[in-house]
């Protein structure tokens, strides 16, 4: 089992493109923890600013009464792939993995495949 640093590590060394990556509490808006990004990308700020947009898919689908799970959210900017994974299990519940990948060098579909790899071994 890996801990939160460790998992950011992981996301970072093991995932090809990926420039930063949060665990992110959605029900605080909290980060807590994260690695990459830089004076250019406030990870802090992006952790508030995806959890208003978890928060608001959530809400949407009780609204439609969709009684599915989010697995992901993918969002995809002219140069970069923002990647939110809603963490499943082991007190998981309210918290997310997000990830930033370099649109030019990444694989989302291996990038997906490593997340989900990655929480798996994640105890929060």
């Amino acid at each position: 089992m890996a801990n939160t640093e460790t998992a950011l590590k992981e996301c970072l060394s093991s995932i090809d493109g990926a420039t930063a990556a949060a665990l992110v509490d959605y029900t605080s808006g909290m980060a807590l923890g994260t690695l990459g990004g830089g004076k250019d990308f406030n990870l802090e700020v992006a952790a508030a600013g995806n959890t208003d947009v978890v928060r608001s898919k959530l809400r949407t689908m009780e609204h439609l009464g969709l009684n599915e799970e989010i697995e992901d959210i993918l969002i995809t900017l002219s140069s970069q792939y923002h990647l939110i994974r809603l963490l499943k299990g082991r007190g998981g519940n309210g918290l997310f993995l997000y990830l930033v990948l370099d649109a030019g060098r990444a694989n989302l579909a291996m990038a997906r495949h490593q997340l989900r790899r990655i929480e798996t071994e994640l105890e929060v």
